[in-house]
């Protein structure tokens, strides 16, 4: 889905009652969730591991990347599939979404990764542990920066 279609979705549910609508097809999944404080608009698409043949090769779909990384943990990492502010928590008050040693299932939210006023949701693609969190929180991160470092289950 362009930005632009995406913005006029936004509009269109604002503008009405709904505090939930989600779109779900083989390419991409969006949810977007009205309450008092936020907007959260989730997009994933299939997860892909990315091996670049050249420093300026890029993938193309935007999900959470793997990527085998020699760490000192020996781990892999998840990395952000946008630019954009790394967030921990859905709000300052809340508890961080996963903590390091934690394990996390296939689809729980990791982090927030905010993009053009949009909260993007970053979820994990298969069971894992995390071994050490990365990115620090409220900070830019580039696409392509690791913000995981993971042990698969």
């Amino acid at each position: 889905m362009e930005v632009k279609d995406l913005k006029q979705l936004i509009k269109m549910i604002t503008e009405t009652d709904i505090t939930e609508f989600e779109m779900d097809n083989a390419e991409e999944k969006i949810v977007i969730k009205r309450g008092q404080r936020t907007e959260i608009v989730q997009m994933s698409a299939p997860a892909q591991t990315y091996f670049p043949a050249s420093p300026l090769a890029a993938p193309s779909a935007p999900a959470a990347q793997v990527v085998p990384a020699a760490t000192e943990e020996n781990g892999d990492t998840i990395n952000s599939p946008i630019v954009g502010t790394f967030y921990r928590a859905s709000s300052p008050e809340s508890a961080p979404f996963v903590e390091v040693g934690q394990v996390v299932e296939k689809g729980q939210v990791l982090c927030l990764v905010e993009a053009m006023k949009l909260f993007n949701e970053i979820e994990a693609d298969f069971k894992c542990k995390i071994i050490k969190i990365v990115a620090e929180n409220a900070q830019p991160v580039e696409f392509g920066q690791p913000l995981f470092v993971i042990q698969k289950l």
